[in-house]
């Protein structure tokens, strides 16, 4: 296993009761919130093309007279890391990805914090902004302030507004059948956190993963001709794959062999580093996934709730592993072989 060295003295992993992405509402408790909330305004100023209907990844409408799209989104969590200024980047990363999962270039975001003001020194917290900061300068996004409350719990994230060509854009509702399904980052930084969280263990690999831009796999896929993609977060690979083949109307079929993992992602997962939301995620799939014959372990990590992990794209994306193929609908809406 890859280790580096232990994380600072200042833990802010103590503080968060669920980390990063795996402090998501479970995905089934979260549509029977969200259902039915599509109220259409009045009168529009814009074309929603992309909203609530599929649990996409960001809102996309068309401003008339305009050739852009305007993009949407907004994501933030708990500490996944206790180095405060690289939970910034992971969270500023994590953000901009759901404007690169549907096919956009991130134009500007704004902060969105949570810091137990009588707790934690403010040292911290500039670190992490400036770790978001960094990562949107990176990304070419401007940082244009943003909104802070006093909270008991220590979050941080940014909404995102970027633009996408109308006709161009990547949705989870347009996969076909006999496209190639293709993951442009490895799973198992879920585990890996969740070792961190309890140990104190620090994993460079994981933490590389997550402040890795998902700008150039986007454009890489839409370069290909790509239409149909979603980034893998806090669902999971297998939660993520199931909104998308529902969606799409079409079955996912998973080659286990060939979804790359991180290093001592395995290992940690056999010495139960395995958080309360990865679990949640697996009892979700399960009723609508055929695991064949893949065991507990492949299957807790195919279901790891990921925190800034990378674009799952129907088509081949140069560079990336093929990771399993969309066929006709029949029976469970995921197949794992």
């Amino acid at each position: 296993m890859t280790e580096g060295t232990t994380a600072p003295a200042e833990r802010l992993t103590r503080y968060a009761h669920g980390g990063g992405c795996a402090c998501k509402i479970p995905p089934g408790e979260l549509e029977d919130v969200v259902a039915g909330l599509t109220a259409a305004p009045r009168d529009p100023a814009a074309e929603l093309l992309v909203g609530l209907d599929t649990g996409d990844d960001a809102a996309v409408v068309r401003m008339p007279g305009s050739p852009d799209a305007v993009v949407a989104t907004a994501d933030f969590f708990t500490p996944v890391v206790d180095d405060p200024y690289d939970w910034g980047r992971i969270a500023a990363a994590n953000a901009l990805s759901d404007v690169y999962a549907v096919g956009g270039r991130p134009l500007v975001a704004v902060n969105l914090l949570g810091w137990p003001r009588d707790v934690l020194p403010f040292g911290l917290a500039k670190e992490v902004l400036r770790g978001g900061a960094d990562v949107a300068a990176l990304a070419g996004c401007h940082v244009g302030g943003g909104h802070s409350v006093d909270d008991p719990e220590p979050k941080y994230g940014m909404a995102v507004t970027g633009v996408a060509d109308p006709d161009r854009l990547l949705r989870n509702d347009t996969g076909a059948a006999g496209l190639p399904l293709t993951l442009t980052k490895p799973l198992g930084v879920g585990v890996l956190n969740n070792r961190h969280k309890a140990t104190g263990a620090v994993f460079p690999q994981a933490v590389a993963v997550m402040t890795a831009l998902n700008r150039d796999a986007s454009a890489a896929a839409l370069d290909a001709g790509a239409r149909c993609a979603t980034d893998i977060t806090g669902f999971g690979l297998l939660g993520h794959l199931l909104k998308l083949a529902r969606a799409s109307g079409v079955t996912a079929v998973v080659d286990a062999a060939a979804v790359p993992y991180l290093d001592g992602a395995r290992e940690a997962v056999r010495d139960g580093f395995v958080s309360g939301g990865t679990r949640r995620n697996l009892d979700w799939a399960a009723p609508h996934t055929d695991f064949g014959a893949a065991g507990e372990e492949t299957r807790l990590l195919l279901a790891d709730a990921q925190t800034s992990g990378g674009l799952l794209v129907a088509g081949e994306v140069p560079g990336h592993p093929v990771v399993g193929e969309l066929v006709p609908a029949a029976g469970p809406a995921v197949v794992v072989r």
